[in-house]
């Protein structure tokens, strides 16, 4: 089974909508790949596996140990590893170096990082030494501490230019697709318009070419989620439900029960 590139991705601009979602875990990954055509490595997983308010103190190495994982537990799915805060930002020696540590280290297709217009000469210099690279504009987690909260970007028309700019750069870099995160439904419409390159909506519009949710968000494993968020499932409580079982059980003796444990072989002879 070939697996998806970024070029693949690229050609889906105006086709087939492209699915994609996050995963950080090989068990994750194989049940996913089956369904997906790109997995994110996002550096969401600070808030969702290691209990962060943001992900700012995300590293590289735990983006590297996770693309690890979702590398072994895929086949088919271009898989796609986060720049984390920090490690891209300084240089554009600096983003090469960190994204090469990713490609060679993890196997992945591509890199994502955050940032528009200020981040253009990167997303070139690094696409013009054989990193694909996928965008990210609109709202920019990493950018948390300078935007004060997370809130939707592009509500009132006259904010539009900025970002319309942003995704018309990230293009003209070089760019094989981009993220646009949390906009008003209408600019994202005229973003995917505009723009040559695939787009991938969180909380934008249905009009993108694709669209990407936190596959934990999306399970039910996450108490709060953003309004962008549907639940396909509510898995958070029935594993409550399974563990207050197992739990019950051990108190009460019941489990291990004779199924599960291991009587002495039959005497020889």
């Amino acid at each position: 089974m070939r697996r998806l590139t970024a070029p693949d991705i690229r050609a889906r601009k105006g086709g087939d909508p492209i699915v994609m979602l996050t995963s950080y875990h090989a068990h994750t990954a194989r049940v996913a790949d089956q369904h997906c055509d790109v997995l994110l490595v996002g550096d969401s997983l600070g808030m969702v596996m290691h209990g962060l308010e943001t992900t700012i103190p995300v590293t590289l190495d735990m983006m590297i140990l996770q693309g690890h994982a979702v590398m072994r537990g895929s086949k088919r799915a271009l898989v796609v590893v986060d720049m984390p805060f920090g490690s891209y930002e300084s240089s554009k020696e600096q983003a090469f170096a960190s994204a090469a540590r990713v490609l060679k280290e993890t196997g992945c297709g591509a890199i994502k990082l955050e940032g528009g217009q200020r981040m253009a000469e990167t997303i070139r210099f690094l696409v013009e030494r054989g990193v694909p690279v996928m965008a990210h504009v609109g709202l920019t987690p990493q950018a948390i501490n300078t935007i004060g909260s997370f809130k939707a970007q592009g509500r009132e028309e006259a904010d539009w230019a900025p970002i319309e700019a942003d995704a018309r750069a990230v293009s003209d870099a070089g760019a094989f697709s981009v993220v646009i995160e949390a906009v008003a439904e209408p600019l994202a419409r005229k973003i995917t318009g505009q723009v040559p390159i695939p787009t991938i909506g969180i909380g934008a519009s249905p009009a993108c070419d694709g669209q990407v949710l936190v596959m934990e968000d999306m399970l039910g494993l996450t108490p709060r989620v953003p309004k962008f968020v549907k639940r396909y499932g509510d898995l958070g409580p029935g594993i409550e439900k399974a563990i207050a079982s197992y739990a019950e059980e051990v108190r009460s003796r019941a489990f291990p029960a004779a199924d599960h444990v291991y009587g002495m072989k039959p005497k020889k002879g």
